[in-house]
């Protein structure tokens, strides 16, 4: 009897869980119309200024943006937007907002987190999921946008934060592979390197203190505050 009066709720459980996984593979599939693909975060000027030039300095690169930005950037705040939207706590969420679009060193790079956003935001509008206007900052970055939803859709932070981060890896090749000659096969053998890289990212960015975060990443600034005027380019960042 008991077994009988428990199956409904895993049932739901499991559900739930299945909705979740799906809500998250839709948030970062490179499908989601939001344009992603048009930005290289410095990536096409590292190019350019022939500091990464084929899969080992690319692998340098990938992986040093990976341990001192995003592990100390944007995972760790995004883990505190989401706890904060779980919460309900307006103060926080726009504190960490402003907190993100302060930590952007250039003009592009400050672009892309405000027009991703605004994409993004368009995007939920269509589909009837944007939230009412005081739980969202005005303007509220890709980051924010991308927790809120994550609280929405049921899924677990540190789950979200693997999404986010593998989401900025396919990214990152996809611009490789378009900019560089480095073929698909190359793409996915510096994926098998760095998925452990992305768990390890995972697991600072949950361990980080308030006064530990910040980009630690000056050779990503200098390449895109130069990017803007590179002659040619393919990417808007």
């Amino acid at each position: 009897m008991c077994t009988e009066s428990r199956a409904p709720a895993a049932e739901a459980a499991g559900q739930g869980d299945d909705l979740a996984l799906l809500g998250l593979l839709q948030l970062v599939s490179p499908a989601l119309p939001i344009g992603a693909f048009a930005w290289s975060q410095g990536l096409e000027s590292a190019f350019e200024l022939d500091w990464v030039r084929d899969e080992a300095s690319l692998y340098a690169w990938l992986s040093g943006v990976l341990d001192d930005g995003l592990s100390r950037c944007e995972l760790p705040v995004l883990a505190r937007q989401q706890a904060a939207f779980a919460v309900q706590d307006g103060e926080a969420v726009a504190y960490w907002d402003a907190w993100l679009a302060a930590s952007r060193e250039t003009r592009e790079l400050a672009e892309e987190d405000q027009r991703l956003g605004a994409a993004l935001t368009r995007l939920l509008r269509s589909l009837e999921l944007l939230p009412a206007a005081s739980e969202l900052p005005d303007q509220a970055g890709y980051v924010t946008l991308f927790a809120w939803l994550a609280q929405v859709r049921g899924v677990p932070p540190r789950q979200a934060l693997l999404g986010f981060a593998w989401s900025w890896l396919e990214n990152q090749l996809a611009v490789a592979c378009k900019a560089l000659p480095l073929g698909h096969t190359a793409a996915q053998r510096l994926i098998e390197r760095l998925r452990p890289e992305l768990v390890v990212a995972v697991d600072r960015a949950l361990s980080f203190d308030d006064h530990e975060l910040g980009p630690l990443l000056p050779g990503l600034a200098l390449a895109s505050a130069q990017h803007e005027t590179q002659y040619s380019r393919l990417f808007r960042s």
